[in-house]
């Protein structure tokens, strides 16, 4: 004798459906705030390893007595010559990277300068926001440095590309200024590293 199968009524089916709907909405939030906070721990994690930096170029020019030749502030620091800050106004404190080719007011070639000569292996990263639209670069670049002024001090920042808003013809709009997309400062002046989470 054969045995005969029921399937699932309409009814089972139905109330299947509504619980897993029902998972779907509560665990579907939950897992895209998952890219905010990837987001976030990337700039956290950067911005770690650059003030990390700072703090090692600051204290090996300590460690060997602060050398000094002709006024200009300078170390080799892990096979790279970086020119570090001189205590040329009230405001400035010695001693933190500035540039590996000169000593000179920080522009967005120079914070790639710091960017490179601090950091082992360093993200991608470009000066220039017209290099994230780039068809031949798109997704090439990680990061962007731009200069700032902040009173009499000059900023570097730098801004987790992925966090910058786009235009209506999906392009990276360069951002207007700290409060635009995931980004963190640094003030050779006195060695700050700000992280800015934006998004």
């Amino acid at each position: 004798m054969m045995k005969q199968q029921r399937g699932f009524s309409l009814i089972e089916l139905v109330i299947v459906v509504i619980i897993l709907g029902i998972l779907a909405v509560t665990a579907l939030p939950k897992f895209l705030n998952i890219t905010d906070e990837a987001e976030a721990a990337n700039i956290e994690g950067i911005a770690g390893g650059f003030a990390t930096g700072v703090s090692l170029v600051r204290a090996q020019w300590e460690a060997e007595g602060r050398p000094n030749e002709n006024g200009v502030n300078r170390i080799w620091y892990d096979g790279t010559q970086l020119y570090l800050t001189s205590e040329v106004f009230e405001t400035v404190s010695p001693g933190y990277p500035l540039s590996k080719t000169s000593v000179s007011v920080p522009s967005a070639v120079v914070c790639l300068d710091v960017w490179d000569g601090i950091l082992q292996n360093p993200p991608t990263i470009t000066n220039d926001p017209d290099d994230l639209n780039d068809v031949n670069q798109k997704n090439a670049f990680r990061y962007l440095a731009v200069t700032d002024v902040d009173g009499n001090d000059t900023l570097c920042n730098f801004y987790l590309v992925t966090t910058l808003n786009k235009d209506g013809n999906n392009e990276y709009v360069p951002p207007a200024d700290e409060t635009v997309g995931n980004n963190f400062q640094y003030e050779p002046a006195t060695g700050r590293v700000t992280i800015n989470i934006n998004n």
